[in-house]
């Protein structure tokens, strides 16, 4: 297993956003955590990245105990995340943006490699290389901080909500993008708000409500469960 969390709970003050969560993502694997807003799913990205403090609980990557790690340090082992919302420099050009992903590596030609990658995934931001990235799309923003997290070369790369804010035809993209960066061998574990898309590509799958996971399977199960498909998908 790569990532192990186990017995999770993290507060914002005297509120409890996580409550006794335990859940595992295996290595190769796509895994999601779905669920409404305020359950607790991008609170549990940031603790896995080191910027939200564990009250009780564990988190192994890798084998390795997280809790006395850094943010900055965690990306070093191997962890990488695209935040909700983007988070992109947007006085920076794009190639620049990509390159501050790759900000703990030192070899050059590697880099070079890596920022190839990117413009093959996502060849748009080849004809934006040197536009800043404030005056892209939200679409093009969002393939650029997907870009640059993969910059750091992650074992697991974390992805907060990608399909926030697009067209149904991007969202199509930016998923089927998400399917090639995993078979191309990054572990990716996936907060999407989108459940029939997330669901569809996850191998599996976790459903928070206000900070506890309340179902797990695969994929494909909790795509055909009920009360998933009741709440989540929008089919009664």
């Amino acid at each position: 297993m790569l990532l192990e969390v186990e017995g999770l709970c993290v507060n914002y003050g005297h509120i409890e956003a996580i409550r006794d969560i335990t859940f595992g993502v295996e290595e190769g694997s796509v895994a999601t955590l779905i669920g409404a807003n305020g359950a607790g799913k991008s609170t549990t990205l940031k603790t896995i990245s080191g910027l939200r403090k564990i009250r009780a609980g564990t988190v192994r990557f890798d084998g390795k105990d997280l809790a006395s790690i850094p943010s900055h340090e965690r990306v070093k082992l191997g962890i990488s995340q695209s935040p909700e919302g983007r988070g992109i420099f947007p006085g920076m050009t794009v190639r620049e943006n990509l390159e501050m992903g790759a900000y703990t590596r030192r070899n050059r030609a590697e880099i070079n490699q890596d920022l190839e990658r990117a413009f093959t995934l996502f060849p748009r931001l080849r004809e934006r290389e040197r536009q800043v990235g404030g005056t892209l799309s939200g679409g093009e923003q969002q393939m650029l901080a997907v870009g640059r997290a993969l910059m750091s070369r992650p074992k697991l790369l974390l992805l907060d909500e990608p399909s926030m804010g697009l067209a149904p035809m991007l969202i199509q993209q930016i998923f089927d993008i998400v399917v090639e960066i995993n078979q191309q061998g990054t572990t990716v574990l996936l907060v999407e708000q989108n459940a029939q898309q997330a669901l569809s590509r996850a191998h599996r799958a976790y459903v928070l409500e206000t900070g506890r996971i309340v179902k797990s399977g695969t994929g494909a199960e909790l795509l055909h469960d009920p009360s998933v498909k009741d709440a989540y998908l929008g089919v009664a």
